[in-house]
């Protein structure tokens, strides 16, 4: 598995409140119909006062040629677009990732 984390910075209009109403609402309906996406999960900062970032996402896909996939198709081009009215798209880094568990007792 390959995941994709890229922690998000805010576009300046937008206040911490009004970007995670958007990030967890409207925008996750879209960026869940990526094809070949296996899992997708969203963090959000207890103290977001102190945080350098407004939120983290992290999207899993079988491999590289998946997630590419996934991001040429019309439904990743979708959610890069909502994408770009509410996130700063380069103020955040982003890193490919292949995720080895130590431990889960979820």
């Amino acid at each position: 598995m390959i995941k994709m984390v890229n922690h998000l910075v805010r576009k300046d209009d937008y206040t911490h409140e009004e970007f995670v109403e958007r990030w967890l609402g409207e925008h996750t309906d879209i960026a869940k119909e990526m094809p070949g996406l296996k899992k997708y999960t969203t963090s959000v900062p207890t103290d977001p006062e102190r945080a350098e970032y407004d939120g983290i996402i992290e999207l899993y896909f079988e491999d590289m040629a998946a997630l590419s996939a996934a991001f040429e198709s019309e439904a990743g081009e979708r959610t890069n677009a909502d994408a770009a009215e509410f996130i700063d798209m380069e103020a955040g880094p982003t890193m490919y990732v292949e995720e080895t568990v130590q431990l889960d007792e979820t």
